[in-house]
């Protein structure tokens, strides 16, 4: 299986905060992998990194084997890099349908446009329905679709997720779970960072655990949801 995004020994601060010390992870092609670990760990501070947002002082992010550190972010989408954010920041006072368009401003081509926002609203009928009301006014989870919708308007290779069911209630989580594995079934590669380790491991192949900074761990998700240490801390068992 082929690597797609590859993060070598990086390191991103926030002043003198070392926030990211010689983090390495790979994402192959096609695959579902998961960043778990308390909060402020650096899981963010990662996909942050490795979208362009944050600039790492050490270390190297190689995409389809382009190394990516000297990109501005919008140039990174453009290759296929696409992040969903933490907390959904989307455009409030914008409508869905123009929230969507947002998200395809890399694209060109008007025809492929029209055809990712069928396929978002495809996915995520609730959005059809919704299209012209203004995207502040959409429950949470509603504003979860689209701000997963806005990133498939770019034509994501690699889909980086941040926190997706972060304040949604349990239907809602299974929900979002359901679409992750969907994408996943159309082709869509996915780093998914996610405090419910749970659901997290369930929809992995892989993961990776990150404490202060610091890959700790690193194996496939049925291996680290038998972890004794992973149990304890991410799993809530005992």
């Amino acid at each position: 299986m082929a690597t797609l995004l590859e993060v070598e020994q990086i390191h991103t601060y926030y002043g003198h905060i070392h926030a990211l010390k010689g983090v390495s992870i790979a994402v192959n092609d096609r695959e579902i992998v998961t960043l778990i670990g308390a909060n402020g760990a650096g899981k963010s501070t990662l996909l942050k990194t490795t979208s362009g947002l944050l600039r790492p002082r050490k270390g190297s992010i190689r995409f389809a084997g382009e190394e990516l550190t000297s990109l501005p972010p919008h140039e990174i989408v453009a290759r296929g890099l696409v992040q969903v954010p933490e907390g959904r920041r989307i455009f409030g006072r914008l409508t869905v349908t123009e929230n969507l368009e947002m998200g395809a401003f890399t694209c060109k081509d008007s025809r492929q446009v029209q055809a990712n926002l069928e396929r978002v609203f495809q996915l995520f009928p609730r959005l059809k329905e919704r299209r012209k009301q203004v995207a502040g006014t959409l429950s949470g989870g509603e504003q979860q679709m689209l701000a997963t919708g806005r990133a498939l308007m770019a034509n994501p290779k690699v889909l980086l997720m941040d926190e997706p069911s972060m304040g949604l209630a349990p239907v809602l989580v299974d929900s979002i779970f359901d679409t992750i594995r969907e994408l996943h079934a159309a082709g869509t590669t996915i780093l998914l960072v996610e405090q419910n380790a749970r659901m997290a491991l369930q929809a992995a192949a892989r993961g990776y655990v990150l404490q202060s900074g610091v890959i700790v761990l690193e194996d496939t998700a049925e291996s680290l949801r038998r972890n004794e240490m992973v149990r304890k801390a991410y799993l809530g068992e005992t």
